[in-house]
């Protein structure tokens, strides 16, 4: 094997090492999927802000600017579980933006009649998915714990 076919594999091996990821297989997969869930969902929220736009309620303010905010803000969390020294924070973070884009799920399940294209049951659904988002983005970016040796 030549030297220029292992280096790749070394490299990517040095940067899982140094990501200090959870030592559960599932855990591992739960943080990375979170990681692509929320920056996905941030860039989204950037480049197509009509629908979060659409289900902000009256009452608060600037809705565009929020939508971008809310989008930079997931692509942060997104990015920073992935990085042991914000993991926690960035975690702490996301649960934080859960809670803070919530009364616009609240908002489409009061007013299905303005959101006629999504079934009622997906408006009641996703008001108790977010708090199984909660828990994932939460528990996933937990440090893992030490175990006495």
């Amino acid at each position: 094997m030549t030297k220029t076919a292992v280096l790749p594999q070394g490299l990517l091996r040095r940067a899982m090492a140094s990501m200090q990821l959870p030592k559960s297989r599932t855990k591992c997969f739960f943080l990375f999927l979170l990681s692509v869930f929320f920056t996905y969902a941030g860039f989204h929220h950037l480049f197509v802000p009509d629908f979060y736009v659409s289900i902000m309620p009256p009452w608060i303010p600037a809705h565009l600017a929020l939508v971008y905010i809310s989008g930079v803000f997931e692509i942060m969390g997104g990015i920073g579980v992935l990085i042991p020294r914000f993991r926690s924070l960035a975690g702490l973070g996301l649960v934080a933006l859960l809670v803070a884009v919530y009364p616009a799920n609240l908002y489409m399940a009061f007013n299905p009649q303005l959101f006629p294209d999504i079934p009622l049951v997906a408006l009641y659904v996703r008001l108790a998915l977010q708090f199984v988002a909660f828990y994932w983005a939460y528990s996933v970016t937990r440090p893992d714990p030490v175990s006495a040796a």
